[in-house]
């Protein structure tokens, strides 16, 4: 049957009475404008509020740029990568340079970089194969040292060194031997260090001259340790911040009296854990926070902040996020987020109450029909309360009350981690599948974060169970809400949303139509006997809730819970896609199950990046898999697809197997032009 044309299809669909009259769908939005780099983006503002950073495409890869506050025209490149983008960078707190990690080929090996502003020279600040750089605190009371992490001597742990900004010199501060986790003061002194317990648990000791004491000060439970922790010190040391879920649900943020003891909760919700912090950078005292259950809210603890962000809900459009503030603390950044429209970045004067917005970060979107997103709570067959986003195709729900005039195809995307969560916001995937005509649901299901202790330790010994289930769950709602249909359902995610995916399809074979796998485990045994070595400190947690690989109950848990299991159950049309050089879930959790699929004839298509990792971090592999995505789901939902023209050109993807079953890739993959020697 010949593809009908948008007109044809609506012109057929009134022919059948369908509807009394159908919207034209909005332009097809290029996939480049979604996936390729932005504009700007990460704009910061140097501490002594001279220059502006922000990361941007040079010669096409994604570069730190800077520019003077007083003219941002003048911006000029300050780094040069050629092949990885940068996508994380700190200013020093001395203002004189930039910090900035990266890895190779998305190894998360990462290295630390400092480039000098003024003369752009840069250097490598720890110059170690294998090795995985963490900045553990950049402090604005110290200005020519930083405190810096490094597991080139045990991969398990991090050694703490002082690194001096001026001369690279790396001076042992702490050798750590078990570990997971410091809390240092503004003056960079270790106060207290976090050591996993064979339980689960979490025992904190204090520190007092560079050395742990005996015995610890505080244990943490298991069943808190998501939500229990010390997050750092007032500029003076005088006040400790803690995140608290003892004896409570949703996590609160408590500040403790150094001299008294004393603890006071100053930020708390019932419904979901604080979720993001303000401080002062003349204090160092919390004065704002944050708390997400289905959108972002802010609160102020200090009434000159509570003023500032009272003008900045009035005077911007959309979800406010301060994203650096200067020592004097009279200038900030502030990010807005309109959901349906890019997200910009504003200069904020805080004496004279002015606003300056200095960029969009994706422009060419600007007066794109793009998509709402709407905030649900989906309750689940036991009765937890999943707080959920749906976005619907433009055009499609004529009132705007989140449920379209008649049921479209959906794609279920779930969230990886799992301990992590979906957020209200601008999110260029619901986008994209929008204008693509698919109804997209992202659900927050038990084990995902930030709904308190309860939510997330629902989801132990659940994958693939329970936590399964409320993704079943959520598609029926939707079917019952009139948003789709029980035959048009798509399953799709990345990490542990790659795994639902391949369990959506092997537990539930006639649950979704087809299912779209990015980096997901098939295998819990294999996942959790390669996970790097420097997860040591959250092993045993991990064990707990997923299955103890040790024992032989948790194996044979874990090996019934893994999609590898069950994979001859699979028989909808399946798409991976997996970075060649993924530390988490390595190259061999798709090589098996594609191996254990093709044994018995059953079509997948696999599509492998030699240079990525858990994810895809340059735009031109975004591009292409996302390309092969959309043409996978018309087929399989019946949405729009944008050809493929050269999406596939300067990506450096390679289907290992199953172009055959992906329509349009073979031709794709043939139109290519030859690889430069």
């Amino acid at each position: 049957m010949r593809k009908l044309t948008v007109a044809a299809a609506a012109t057929l669909a009134i022919g059948l009475g369908a509807q009394a009259a159908i919207a034209a769908p909005p332009p097809l939005i290029e996939r480049a404008k979604f996936f390729g780099n932005p504009s700007r983006t990460q704009g910061r503002i140097s501490p002594d509020g001279k220059q502006l950073a922000f990361i941007a495409p040079r010669d096409g890869v994604l570069n730190i740029w800077v520019a003077p506050v007083a003219d941002p025209a003048k911006a000029r490149p300050l780094t040069a990568e050629k092949l990885r983008p940068i996508r994380a960078y700190y200013w020093a707190p001395d203002s004189a340079s930039i910090l900035f990690i990266n890895d190779k080929g998305g190894d998360e090996n990462f290295l630390l970089y400092g480039v000098d502003i003024a003369t752009g020279a840069q250097k490598t600040l720890t110059p170690f194969e294998k090795t995985r750089a963490q900045v553990i605190n950049v402090s604005r009371a110290v200005k020519d040292r930083i405190l810096v992490g490094l597991n080139n001597r045990d991969a398990r742990w991090h050694d703490v060194y002082s690194l001096d900004l001026a001369s690279g010199k790396l001076t042992l501060v702490y050798q750590n031997d078990g570990f997971g986790d410091f809390e240092t003061d503004e003056q960079l002194n270790i106060r207290s260090g976090s050591k996993p317990r064979p339980d689960g648990g979490v025992d904190v000791y204090p520190f007092a001259a560079g050395q742990p004491a005996d015995k610890p000060a505080e244990t943490i439970g298991f069943a808190d340790t998501d939500g229990t922790g010390p997050l750092g010190f007032s500029k003076d040391g005088s006040i400790s911040y803690w995140r608290e879920s003892r004896d409570r649900d949703t996590s609160a943020i408590v500040a403790r009296d150094m001299k008294t003891g004393a603890r006071t909760v100053i930020a708390q919700s019932p419904k979901a854990d604080v979720a993001g912090l303000m401080a002062s950078p003349v204090t160092g005292k919390l004065d704002a926070y944050s708390v997400n259950y289905l959108t972002h809210e802010w609160t102020a603890l200090d009434p000159a902040v509570q003023a500032d962000l009272d003008f900045l809900k009035a005077n911007l459009k959309g979800d406010i996020v301060v994203t650096s503030r200067t020592d004097a603390d009279d200038l900030w950044t502030v990010a807005t987020d309109p959901v349906s429209a890019p997200s910009a970045l504003h200069l904020y004067d805080r004496k004279a109450r002015k606003l300056t917005q200095l960029y969009v970060t994706r422009p060419e979107l600007e007066g794109a029909t793009l998509a709402e997103m709407h905030p649900v709570e989906i309750t689940s067959r036991d009765g937890l309360v999943q707080p959920s986003y749906l976005t619907l195709p433009p055009g499609s729900d004529s009132d705007g009350d989140g449920k379209p005039d008649a049921p479209v195809p959906m794609v279920l995307l779930v969230h990886g981690g799992p301990w992590a969560r979906d957020v209200y916001g601008y999110n260029g995937l619901h986008q994209w599948l929008a204008n693509r005509g698919y109804a997209v649901l992202s659900p927050n299901f038990r084990a995902s974060s930030g709904f308190g202790k309860k939510f997330i330790n629902a989801g132990n010994l659940e994958w693939g169970a329970k936590m399964h289930d409320d993704l079943i769950d959520a598609v029926d709602w939707a079917v019952k809400r009139g948003v789709t249909t029980k035959d048009k359902v798509a399953i799709m995610g990345g990490s542990y949303g790659g795994y639902a995916t391949l369990a959506g399809l092997a537990f539930t074979p006639d649950v979704f139509a087809c299912g779209v796998d990015i980096v997901g485990p098939s295998n819990l045994n294999t996942l959790l006997a390669s996970v790097p070595a420097y997860w040591e400190a959250g092993r045993r947690q991990m064990y707990l809730r997923m299955g103890d690989p040790g024992t032989p109950e948790g194996a044979a848990l874990l090996k019934e819970r893994s999609p590898l299991s069950k994979a001859d159950q699979i028989r909808k049309p399946l798409l991976i896609g997996q970075g060649a050089n993924d530390p988490r879930v390595n190259q061999a959790e798709s090589d098996q199950i594609v191996k254990a699929l093709q044994a018995k004839n059953i079509p997948v298509t696999y599509v492998l990046f030699p240079d990525e990792g858990h994810g895809f971090a340059r735009p031109e592999n975004s591009i292409a898999f996302y390309a092969v995505s959309e043409h996978f789901l018309e087929r399989c939902l019946g949405g729009r697809a944008e050809p493929f023209g050269d999406a596939l050109d300067t990506s450096t993807m390679t289907v290992p197997s199953g172009a055959q079953f992906a329509p349009g890739l073979e031709a794709a993959l043939a139109a290519r032009p030859a690889a430069k020697p």
